[in-house]
């Protein structure tokens, strides 16, 4: 832990201070949340019907290497409904010409989910019965099929491989002046939803947020996918950071936390060993 997040005293230099501090009861409430995770509690968890089929969430990134010069990686981040995860680094991804996007290929995107599920076995002693799959970029036909094929090897029928769009979404206005309201989502056509994963709050009447909520575009590549389900899940997965004091967040857990595991990886050569269990930070 940093000095000054102790004592609360900024730390500056040249009389200017270096990093701001967040307030008093934020500081706290990130301390303490750690300190009980790291002693093997559960802050809290999605929820769950006895009904529901037990889900690995597995979110898909990309980053660049230190240099800039080298190709993307693709990395995932594995969940399950307790928040419990682990981080599975994958293979080399390509630029696709077509979309400028990267992509990865058959292989690549059948090792990368047989990797994540091996994870998910060892850390949780099962093998789920669903899987969803989070990515932020458009899924290929090869990536179809490498993920259903890794599907088929560990013998599970239910997977849900999902596109998460941040940008180009359309937006929505609502009667007064504050925003949509949290959890607001929009069937546009049958392969398209709009999800509203901040926004306005009926408890708090306000809108906890500083700038104009934007949504998310949740695109299924599987056929049979209910967008609802996919919606609450998504939903449920934004409040799932133990790390941060704030209500809600923009983006689900699997991707969030991909971003910032991308952001580490690529300070790290490619054949160092990584610890694969995911670490509350400070």
């Amino acid at each position: 832990m940093r000095k000054e997040t102790w004592t609360g005293i900024p730390a500056k230099t040249n009389g200017q201070t270096v990093r701001p501090l967040q307030d008093e009861a934020t500081r706290a409430w990130n301390l303490h949340t750690a300190l009980y995770y790291k002693a093997g509690g559960t802050p809290w968890r999605m929820q769950r019907h006895s009904s529901d089929l037990a889900t690995c969430y597995v979110g898909v990134s990309f980053y660049r290497s230190a240099s800039g010069n080298e190709l993307h990686t693709a990395v995932a981040q594995v969940f399950n409904e307790r928040g419990d995860g682990v981080v599975v680094r994958g293979g080399t991804a390509q630029i696709s010409k077509t979309d400028r996007q990267p992509h990865l290929t058959l292989s690549d995107a059948r090792q990368l989910l047989l990797d994540a599920l091996a994870e998910y076995r060892t850390t949780h002693g099962h093998q789920p019965a669903r899987i969803v799959v989070h990515k932020t970029s458009n899924f290929t036909a090869s990536e179809v099929d490498g993920f259903h094929e890794a599907a088929d090897l560990r013998e599970i029928d239910h997977v849900d491989l999902l596109w998460i769009q941040r940008r180009g979404a359309p937006h929505l206005y609502r009667t007064g002046q504050l925003p949509p309201l949290r959890g607001t989502s929009v069937q546009l056509d049958a392969r398209s939803l709009l999800l509203y994963t901040r926004g306005s709050v009926p408890y708090f009447r306000t809108y906890p947020g500083l700038y104009v909520p934007q949504p998310l575009l949740i695109r299924p590549a599987t056929h049979g996918t209910d967008l609802l389900t996919a919606s609450m899940d998504i939903l449920a997965l934004t409040k799932m950071n133990w790390n941060n004091a704030q209500l809600d967040e923009r983006d689900p857990l699997t991707l969030r936390t991909a971003y910032r595991v991308g952001s580490i990886l690529k300070h790290v050569p490619p054949n160092a060993r990584i610890a694969t269990r995911y670490a509350y930070y400070m």
